[in-house]
């Protein structure tokens, strides 16, 4: 399907938008609940050897995320960023609902409230999002953005 510049744009930025409401969301959970987090995280039969450290590094990844989304000059580097963590977020999803006796919460608001199974479309949506922003960039935004980080 073909789209005009500003109707693709306006996709990106709408994609950008939603991807930056939910790492902000669930970053402030995180943090705000952070000793909840560290320990459900430690619980985790794939993660509790670097359970402090995925407890720090995740919001932080996410609220760096939010913001290079925000900024134009950053925005496919995030949308980028925002894509990988999603992938990895559902495909750790993925082997604790398939390969693991105990599931663990890790998630906080409402977000917690999801099923493991909700969670993962959940997810598989937002990949889907990440993904179709990413492909329908132009070509030409992302030598300039090539460019400017010096990739």
């Amino acid at each position: 399907m073909k789209f005009n510049t500003q109707t693709r744009n306006s996709i990106i930025r709408i994609i950008c938008y939603i991807y930056v409401v939910l790492f902000t969301y669930v970053a402030t959970s995180k943090l705000l609940d952070f000793e909840n987090f560290r320990i459900q995280l430690g619980q985790s039969p794939l993660l509790s050897a670097f359970a402090f450290w995925i407890s720090v590094a995740v919001p932080v990844s996410e609220i760096i995320i939010a913001i290079l989304l925000l900024i134009p000059k950053f925005r496919f580097l995030g949308l980028f960023a925002a894509y990988s963590l999603m992938v990895m977020f559902t495909a750790y999803i993925y082997i604790i609902l398939n390969y693991s006796s105990f599931i663990p919460c890790s998630c906080g608001g409402v977000l917690e409230k999801m099923t493991w199974n909700q969670h993962l479309v959940f997810n598989i949506c937002f990949i889907i999002l990440g993904g179709t922003a990413i492909l329908i960039t132009p070509s030409k935004n992302l030598f300039i953005h090539r460019q400017t980080l010096k990739l």
